[in-house]
């Protein structure tokens, strides 16, 4: 029952609110169901199959907000979850920055479903894993891995007439490949909606040549260099930065986007003219709900072009204060980039490093979105445009928005979680100090 239709969900939410005795009512139907499989040591560890499902139900009455969850969904049961919601209601006190439900709202379908990824069953993970583990034993490495999917919808209903629903898919893997010595490492990720997408012996091939790779590191001293930093690396330090692109941190002076003296830096070119940011739920190959849990559409938003910023997000709350339209985050983030490939990059470089990953990243200060850590499974030397021997791990201290000031060259974007990100070649990245990590 995990996994309901547009339909069936609608009939459960029609249910509840029909219980409802409160001024205004929100209720939400969250549902999911995979497996996973997980090896170490070159062989399974554990495997397991998840399914489940819940109601939400938020009462207001005046500004008082009750919620209550529950996971049976006889009708005594949704009555008696409602009844709950509307006594904490009764209980709680005025929310000051509460805003009133919307109704009815246009939601186009994203392409967030694929049939044949919802089909996995747990012989699939075990042939895909299976041919991880081939690479492997057969380089004489040892590998650590997890591969994990599932279908998931999302149902909102309010007393004002808002209905929203979405249904979606995703597989993801991951591995860390190291030699038997443990002097080298090699690390991939990667995720996908789309099961065809997954070619777990590829990647794992990429991880077990950066193990081989990386053993017997030499130290080099830390400074700044021109770095190549692949998809993974660059997705590391710009999630960071995408949470700043909110309008009220942003106002009251929390985040690099607040200008000194007050107000922000909307509209300033704070990157290099290469730098194209954007998010939008109907992109093929990161698509995501049209809608957002404030019942806000979704739709394609440019934050960034050619370096100067283009929107903040506004919630609902903070529009109103300000006298604008609300503008919400996106789900997903796409970094555009040009054409060249990661090993185009590598031969385009006299001198520099190539990062496969950062670990470890701790916000050293969030004004000038200043963050540390540590480069990990596979970081490289490069001279006149090729690999030349693997080096220690270092320690960055580095912000994104000085990074992306500094850009040289993109490559193709390639998906990474929640976001599309291209290689990077990155001129004057600052590395503080050694690491001994692999």
């Amino acid at each position: 029952m995990a996994i309901l239709s547009k339909e069936e969900a609608q009939a459960i939410l029609k249910k509840a609110l029909s219980f409802s005795k409160s001024d205004s009512c929100e209720v939400s139907l969250n549902g999911s169901e995979g497996g996973n499989i997980r090896y170490a040591r070159n062989a399974v560890s554990t495997a397991g199959q998840i399914s489940t499902m819940d109601l939400a139900v938020s009462a207001t009455f005046g500004k008082k907000t009750g919620s209550a969850t529950i996971n049976e969904f006889d009708d005594a049961s949704i009555e008696k979850v409602v009844k709950r919601a509307e006594e904490l209601a009764q209980l709680a006190p005025e929310n000051p920055e509460f805003m009133p439900l919307l109704g009815p709202q246009d939601f186009p379908e994203s392409p967030t479903y694929i049939p044949k990824t919802a089909a996995i069953t747990p012989d699939t993970r075990a042939e895909m894993v299976a041919k991880s583990l081939q690479v492997v034993k057969e380089a004489k490495l040892e590998a650590a891995g997890f591969l994990e999917n599932g279908t998931n919808f999302n149902a909102i209903m309010n007393s004002k007439g808002l209905f929203a629903y979405n249904k979606s898919t995703d597989v993801s893997f991951s591995v860390t490949v190291r030699n038997q010595e443990g002097t080298g490492s090699g690390y991939v990720d990667q995720g996908f909606n789309d099961v065809d997408k997954m070619d777990t012996l590829a990647l794992s091939k990429i991880a077990a040549k950066k193990a081989t790779g990386s053993a017997g590191a030499k130290a080099i001293e830390p400074g700044k260099y021109t770095v190549i930093l692949e998809p993974l690396a660059a997705s590391d330090m710009l999630g960071n930065m995408f949470r700043g692109f909110d309008a009220r941190s942003a106002d009251e002076g929390r985040s690099f986007m607040s200008k000194k003296g007050g107000g922000t830096r909307l509209g300033e070119q704070l990157f290099s003219e290469n730098v194209n940011l954007y998010s939008d739920p109907m992109n093929p190959d990161l698509p995501s709900a049209t809608w957002n849990g404030d019942g806000l559409r979704l739709k394609r938003t440019q934050w960034v072009e050619k370096g100067v910023v283009k929107n903040l997000a506004y919630s609902r709350y903070w529009a109103a204060q300000k006298g604008v339209e609300p503008v919400p985050f996106g789900r997903s983030f796409v970094m555009e980039g040009g054409n060249q490939s990661l090993e185009d990059l590598i031969k385009g470089t006299e001198k520099g490093i190539l990062v496969t990953r950062f670990w470890y990243i701790r916000s050293v200060d969030p004004q000038t979105l200043l963050l540390t850590g540590l480069t990990r499974d596979g970081t490289f030397y490069i001279e006149n445009g090729e690999i030349k021997f693997p080096v220690k791990n270092f320690r960055f201290n580095e912000s994104p928005v000085i990074m992306l000031n500094n850009v040289e060259a993109l490559g193709k974007p390639v998906r990474m979680g929640n976001v599309m990100v291209p290689p990077m070649k990155i001129r004057d990245f600052t590395f503080t100090s050694l690491s001994d990590a692999v």
